[in-house]
């Protein structure tokens, strides 16, 4: 008994959430961003999804959190909010398309950023990658994934992968995908 109590406690320390992030499809799915999705626990998708056919086709992976983008459609209008806040593995997040980057966050998220600042605060939108502490709040740490997608100026498709643990991001790593051409 006594042993599989400890197992147990050993278990839940190591209980983590493997989170894999991507923004900026615009209607694009490959073998290579499905791969990645394949092996989190969570897959977060920051807009711009582009059509349906992408959800579902990240939904029959792993559980899908998202956020409409400025090029979707009623139909994930529909099924995502504008913006989400929520809490994983005890850290507070919100995820916006449009959201800007600190210092200079877009008009519509300051107020929120000041007064009930998240953990991490997740955009896409820029089709920039940038993952960073804002220099004004260092309790924030901003990711935005760049663009998993085709289409717009990257030369380079991006996610972000990381870990969730015991309150903590920690593990973060940058995917360069195949170039978009």
């Amino acid at each position: 008994m006594f042993g599989f109590f400890y197992g147990f406690l050993l278990f839940n320390n190591l209980l983590l959430k493997r989170i894999t992030l991507l923004s900026d499809t615009h209607s694009y799915m490959d073998d290579s961003i499905l791969k990645h999705c394949a092996h989190a626990d969570e897959i977060w998708h920051a807009g711009d999804f582009g059509n349906m056919d992408v959800l579902e086709q990240l939904q029959r992976l792993k559980p899908v959190r998202g956020v409409f983008g400025n090029i979707d459609g009623a139909d994930i209008r529909k099924t995502f909010p504008r913006d989400v806040r929520f809490t994983c593995e005890g850290v507070d997040v919100w995820m916006i398309h449009i959201g800007g980057y600190p210092p200079r966050y877009e008009p519509h998220t300051i107020n929120t950023i000041k007064q009930n600042p998240p953990d991490i605060f997740i955009c896409g939108h820029s089709h920039i990658l940038k993952i960073m502490r804002d220099p004004s709040n260092k309790k924030i740490f901003h990711i935005n994934p760049g663009a998993a997608g085709k289409h717009g100026f990257q030369t380079v498709r991006t996610l972000v992968k990381f870990t969730l643990h015991e309150s903590q991001i920690a593990d973060v790593e940058v995917v360069e995908l195949r170039n978009k051409l």
